[in-house]
């Protein structure tokens, strides 16, 4: 039966959360079917991204309501609404849904995830140690994080009141509490604050939830990292800057680039063509030669060729959003198809949810972290294991894809 269901907004969230609780011993699914029996579950844990960052908030609140209620009338005794970091997406209406589904007067919010460099001091967040504004969220090209007050944040999709609380204080009274946080310590004080009864109906990003795995399933044992194929194939979708940064550094450790252009982005017919199937055999080429490629679907800096196509062919920018996506979902799954041998490295929740689209599956199951913020997962696809390595675009150092090729062996030099 299912102890805690975790409500994600995205589908790296999803991982990046769920992976906590793997990693003591947890059984943990990833689900993306809101019209799930969570009574049928024999998970211990699971976690179901709802995808709803980028639904209008009326559609977001309707979805997490919905999946909470179901969880309520089947028993499960503790529920997590992820959020992110970032504070990205509909906080303040999924926040607002939990707890009207509940029936709750209050709720504990603890949105910082210290070891990321996200931090929450007298109720504003921080990254790595800018306002929330003025980080890389602030100038996300999509949707931009306009506040660094998270009560601000919340108040733009709710009414319900906000209070801000110091690390280990318990937060009494009707409303949201937002749980300052700017240490590992922080997060455990608020959590023992809190307690098991506390935290029925609490919400955070991953970094609380490592919090809550220690506390709820006590039993940790560390994760086995199984044996992954010697090459290291990323799959970015992701237009975030720390993302761009770590693809440039890339370059310098023997990864080998294939950018996209704008009319393989956006037109829909050419993955399955000539083109794609080009394409295919040339990065299954590159992967048996160096073992290291980036297939992206960035722009080159300072250019906005995509969104410019995309106006002219009268798409919004989430229409052209999910066009993208579905492109690289379409050319990993030739690739599969075609036998690569290879770890996937998938950046971005709608590049990862686009994939999972394109094979046919709804589950995944979580292994470990490779590295912060960076998760292993497998799935079952032609019959047999597949392992893909998830994490969202504003997570790692610039020489995070060197680190994780080197871990897995990925070759350096060209192979004769």
């Amino acid at each position: 039966m299912v102890s805690l269901l975790i409500v994600a907004d995205d589908f790296t969230g999803a991982l990046d959360t769920g992976v906590q609780f793997a990693a003591h011993g947890a059984s943990t699914q990833v689900v993306t079917d809101l019209d799930r029996d969570f009574s049928r579950d024999e998970a211990q844990v699971l976690v179901l991204d709802a995808e709803t960052r980028h639904l209008a908030p009326e559609a977001a609140y309707a979805a997490v309501h919905r999946a909470v209620s179901a969880a309520l009338r089947a028993g499960v005794p503790y529920i997590y609404k992820k959020t992110d970091s970032g504070l990205r997406g509909n906080v303040g209406s999924e926040l607002a849904a939990a707890m009207d589904a509940a029936g709750v007067q209050s709720l504990p919010f603890v949105p910082a995830f210290p070891s990321m460099g996200r931090i929450t001091r007298d109720g504003v967040q921080y990254v790595d140690g800018l306002p929330l504004d003025q980080s890389v969220f602030g100038r996300d090209p999509f949707e931009p994080v306009r506040f660094s007050r998270i009560g601000d944040v919340i108040a733009q999709q709710t009414s319900k009141a906000v209070f801000v609380r110091r690390p280990g204080e318990p937060g009494t009274g009707q409303g949201i509490q937002i749980h300052d946080a700017a240490t590992d310590e922080d997060l455990k004080l608020t959590a023992r604050a809190l307690g098991p009864e506390g935290l029925r109906l609490s919400a955070g990003c991953a970094g609380f939830a490592s919090v809550l795995a220690d506390l709820l399933m006590p039993a940790a044992r560390p994760a086995a990292v199984p044996s992954l194929p010697p090459a290291l194939l990323m799959a970015c979708g992701s237009v975030n800057p720390v993302t761009r940064r770590q693809t440039a550094a890339a370059e310098g450790c023997g990864f080998q680039h294939v950018h996209l252009s704008v009319r393989q982005k956006l037109d829909e017919a050419w993955p399955s063509g000539d083109e794609g199937y080009a394409l295919i055999e040339d990065c299954l080429a590159r992967v048996r030669r160096c073992g290291r490629v980036i297939l992206d679907t960035n722009d080159p800096e300072g250019s906005a060729e995509t969104q410019e196509r995309a106006a002219a062919m009268g798409l919004s920018l989430a229409q052209a959003r999910v066009r993208v996506s579905k492109a690289l979902a379409e050319l990993t799954r030739g690739l599969l198809d075609r036998g690569l041998e290879a770890t996937l490295l998938c950046v971005g929740g709608d590049t990862l949810l686009a994939l999972m689209q394109a094979v046919g599956t709804h589950e995944l199951t979580p292994v470990c972290e490779m590295a912060p913020g960076v998760v292993l997962t497998s799935f079952v696809y032609g019959g047999r294991a597949c392992y893909i390595l998830a994490k969202s675009g504003g997570f790692g150092k610039p020489d995070l894809l060197c680190c994780l090729a080197d871990r897995i062996g990925a070759g350096r030099e060209e192979k004769a």
